[in-house]
This record gives structure tokens, sequence and C-alpha cells, in this order.
């Protein structure tokens, strides 16, 4: 990328003025190259002088003066300045910035993809990641909440794909312990009502409506077979039924916001015979870390900075909490071989978040290899109302009936438009509204415009044969080179998205974008009558024929489809 050639330019600078005496000897900072906040003032800034200072006992202005005087010139720099205090600006190149057009065609769909040779930090140069999400019990329908899960994990593994990681996308299946007890339980009495027989749910049983539906579908399917089977044979068939069933419906509602897992990991099979947990208990045993106390196993977490210790054993002999945590993470990482792991979580796991970094390193690895997201709530609007009921049942709200009534694209556009850490205020109203109000019907308007452009320019004679043929040098409007600027980020975006985990940064990318193009539509006349600018014409087509080839990357990074029409 063009920074971390600036960055590599200057650290190179510096050291020739050490040699010719215009510089003491210091260890060069770490080159920090950001983009400048006001574009008079160029493309990119350092403000590597003012590190400086104190380590070179010198003036920053006077530091970066030398800098720039021992800076190899650049192809794709056309100036480099010394403002104050000391930052050190430097501005692109127009020809290097017209180039991008054929960089963008030459990329085929892949344009800001990062190199795998380069060494960012971002990049997994062909490592192996997996990225863990969505994840919820098996008991019920996905929830609204389970939407935003689903969008941040499925936009993350594409975003590290094309930051050169080889992604595996996961969905850990809960289907051990008491929550699936209690829902085998729940269905066996909403299945024994349906039949007449008195059997009223307890507090702790699920309430919601779709257990009727589901107790249903079981009498439809099954008719009364389950009558007269001992209870707890008819609970154990039941759970079975249940799970599959509730499986079904969470894969339907995740293809629903085209999400696809690559693997569906069973928490049971960690316990059963040969399973994972039995082979990481030994291990752990044998290392010591083991410790009885009251009848129940503890893992000394304490021994590696925690404030306390986990239970892995109850003293009842079934699993504690983090039993299935440090068993699931071993496979990750030792029986699998994940070079790095990402699991999304909600919020409100915060706590369980913050311990995961002593089960690591009680398990021997390194804590770095293994990140939690978390994200936190999404509230419903509709006519500036709250909404928290489903109109349908009466009680949760479920993915599906939010995508079914404001679409897919919607839903994956506007759950990005804030940080993974803010709450998510989705407003129904203005998901569908047709207008730049609208984020994502402003950003997919702008493609479809694109095309529109193109279409119309074919049926005026100016096909991609001709189109193709056009000089990208010609550009030289101020919204022309603003518009190939902004494309030129995208490397960089992407980067960012990678590194901070933070795949919002796609979305106001997206509308930043989408701003750049309509002024650019507004101040350059695309398509022009006159035989003398049909050179000119052809440049243009052929800009936004790039300008298309990147938004519809940005949106197939996002899960957003790019209409050819509106």
């Amino acid at each position: 990328m063009i920074r971390d050639q600036i960055a590599e330019l200057i650290t190179r600078a510096i050291k020739r003025a050490q040699k010719a005496d215009a510089l003491p000897a210091f260890d060069v900072p770490a080159i920090e190259i950001g983009r400048t906040k006001d574009a008079t003032h160029g493309d990119y800034t350092s403000s590597v002088a003012m590190q400086s200072a104190r380590l070179a006992r010198m003036a920053p202005m006077l530091i970066g003066q030398a800098i720039v005087k021992h800076l190899r010139q650049a192809d794709f720099l056309s100036a480099v300045e010394v403002v104050p205090p000391g930052f050190i600006n430097f501005r692109l190149n127009d020809a290097w910035l017209t180039g991008q057009v054929t960089a963008i065609e030459a990329a085929a769909g892949h344009y800001g993809d990062i190199d795998l040779r380069s060494p960012a930090p971002a990049g997994g140069q062909g490592k192996t990641c997996q990225v863990e999400f969505i994840s919820a019990n098996p008991t019920g329908p996905l929830h609204v909440g389970s939407a935003r899960n689903a969008v941040v994990g499925d936009v993350l593994a594409r975003v590290l794909a094309a930051a050169g990681w080889q992604v595996q996308r996961e969905y850990y299946v809960n289907d051990a312990g008491t929550q699936m007890r209690t829902f085998a339980e729940t269905l066996y009495r909403r299945y024994l009502q349906a039949f007449g027989q008195d059997a009223a749910l307890e507090s702790h049983h699920y309430q919601g409506a779709y257990m009727l539906d589901l107790a249903r579908d079981v009498v439809t399917e099954h008719g009364d077979r389950f009558l007269a089977m001992p209870a707890e044979d008819a609970i154990s068939a039941l759970s079975e039924i249940g799970l599959e069933k509730m499986l079904v419906g969470i894969q339907k509602s995740a293809a629903g916001l085209r999400i696809q897992f690559d693997n569906w990991f069973s928490e049971r099979s960690l316990y059963e015979s040969g399973g994972t947990f039995g082979h990481v208990m030994a291990r752990l045993t044998s290392a010591g870390l083991t410790e009885l106390r009251d009848g129940a196993v503890w893992l000394r977490t304490s021994a590696f900075g925690s404030d306390r210790d986990e239970v892995l054993i109850r003293s009842t002999g079934q699993p504690g909490y983090y039993a299935s945590d440090v068993a699931y993470h071993y496979d990750k990482f030792v029986m699998r071989g994940f070079d790095r792991v990402i699991d999304v979580w909600a919020v409100d796991h915060q706590n369980q978040a913050r311990r995961m970094p002593h089960l690591m390193k009680a398990l021997g690895l390194d804590p770095d290899r293994l990140t939690i997201v978390l994200y936190d709530f999404v509230r419903l609007y509709r006519e500036g109302q709250e909404v928290k009921l489903s109109k349908r049942s009466g009680d949760i709200i479920t993915v599906d009936e939010v995508t079914d009534e404001v679409g897919t694209d919607a839903v994956r556009f506007l759950l990005l438009t804030r940080s993974n850490q803010a709450v998510m205020d989705f407003d129904l109203n203005l998901a569908v509204q047709q207008n730049d109000e609208n984020p994502v019907y402003y950003v997919q308007y702008a493609y479809a415009r694109m095309s529109s452009i193109l279409r119309v320019a074919e049926e005026r004679g100016f096909g991609p044969a001709q189109w193709h043929e056009g000089d990208p040098a010609l550009l030289s409007h101020p919204a022309e080179l603003t518009l190939l600027r902004k494309m030129a980020e995208l490397p960089e975006v992407i980067e960012k998205a990678a590194l901070n985990l933070a795949p919002h940064h796609l979305a106001f990318y997206a509308l930043d974008l989408a701003g750049i193009f309509h002024a650019f539509y507004r101040d350059c006349r695309v398509i022009s009558s006159e035989p003398a600018e049909a050179g000119l014409t052809c440049a243009r087509l052929r800009l936004v024929a790039a300008t298309r080839a990147v938004f519809a990357r940005v949106l197939e990074l996002m899960g957003v489809s790019a209409p050819e029409t509106m």
C-alpha cells in the first residue's frame, strides 16, 4: 500500500540524513502515516519529525526539512512539504491516481484485497482463522439480536479472507446441558397438551409460542407414539427431534441473511466417549492445574493472573460453566490447529470474555491467538416507538420477521452503520424508505446509477469496446480526482476493518464513496454528444466502470446486493 511505501521512504531518508550528518544518530521510531484531515494539505501526513524531536534534540521543523531533503523521488508523489509544527505532508501524483483505473480493472473484482506478501499485521499471509458466530442456543428461533451477531461475524469472515486469511465459519451448537433438558421438557409438555392432557409449564420452561408450533409439527409427523412411552424416554426422543427442527430453522434463517457455515460443531461431541473434554482434563490434571475442592474439580486459573479459579466439574459430576469453553477452545487450537480464532459474543458475555485469556494460558496457548468480538444490543423502532413484542406471536421478534419486513440488504447494511460496541437503534421505517435518508438505498442507488450510465452509453455507441480504449490520463477535473482518491483508499479500509475487527468501516466507506460519486455525476458530464469530446467521454465511462467495480467489491464484502436498476 502507498502508506507503507511512504513510511519506508521516510525511514530511508532519515538514515541517509544521519549518514550525511544532517541529523544526529538516533533509533528511527515507528513511522505512522495517516490521512490528512484537510485535502488542501495533501493526501498523507506523518508526525515523525515531532516524534523524533526529543531523540534528535532538534526542532521538529528542522528535522522535517532534513528528512524531505533526503527523501528519494517516488512516481506516486507529486509534492512533499513540511508544515508547522512539523508535519510532513505528501500529495499523490495525478498520473498515479488516474492509473488506478487500470489497477482496478486488472484486479478483476478483488481490488483492495491485501497482498499476501505484505507485512501488514492485518494480513493473514495464508494462515488459518476460524470465525465462530451466532451460536445461539438451539432452543428457539433466532431473534433480532442474533441478526447483529450474524452480520458482524459473516462480514468479519469476508474481510479477513480479503486480508489473506484462510477462513472457516463455524456455528457452535449448544446441544448439551441444562438448557437442552429444559427445552425437551417444554416440548414434551406442549406435546401432551396437544392431546388434551394436563401438563402445565413451569416458570423455567420456554414460554414462547414457537413451542406450540413445534409440538403441533411433532404431532402431525409422529402422531401419539410418545404418549405410551415412559416420560424420560419420550423426553429423550423429543429432545433429538426438537433439536433437529430448531437447527433446520436456524439454518434457514441464516441462509435468509446470506450466511452459510462451513461447520456446525456439537457441544455434546466434546463429552462423548473419547471426546476432547476427557483428553484435556487428563492433560490439565497431569500438569497439576486442577484441584479437588468441596467435591468439585477446579481449574487453577488464578495461577495465570485470574482473580479466581474456575469450576470444571461440579460436585454433582456435571461439567461446570467453563468446562465447554476449555474443551472447545482446546479442540479449536490443538486438535484442529487454527492459527487464530475469533468468537463473536453479545456484550452480556463480557465477564466471560475477560476470563478467556486465563483459560488460554492454562491450556498452554498464546492468548493473543483468541479474540472475543463483543457487540451491543439491537433496539427496534417503528414510528418512533421501540418495538419489543412480535406482531405474529406476541413474544420474541425473530430474524425472519425483520428480514421479511425490510429485506436482507437493509438488515445487513444498517446493522453495519454503528460500531460493534454501540447500541444499535434499528428504524424499521427508515429501512424501507426509498430516498437518500436511507443509507442502503443511497448506496445502492449510486451503483444503479453507474449501471444506468453504462447502459445509456452503449445505446449511444459507447460500448465497452469503445470506452476500454479511453485514456485515464484525460481525467483531470477535481471531482474525478477526488473520486479516484477515495477509490484508492479501499485497501486501507479493508486493512483497518481486518486489523481492528471493525466491519462498520466498510459501511462508512460505501456511504462516502456514494456521496463522492454523486458529486462527480453532478459536476462532470459523462456522455457528450460532441465528437471532439469522444475521448473524454470514453475516459469518464471507464472511470464509471471502475467505480462500479469498487462498489461491487465493497457491497460483496458487506453481503449486500448490487442492483443494476432501482
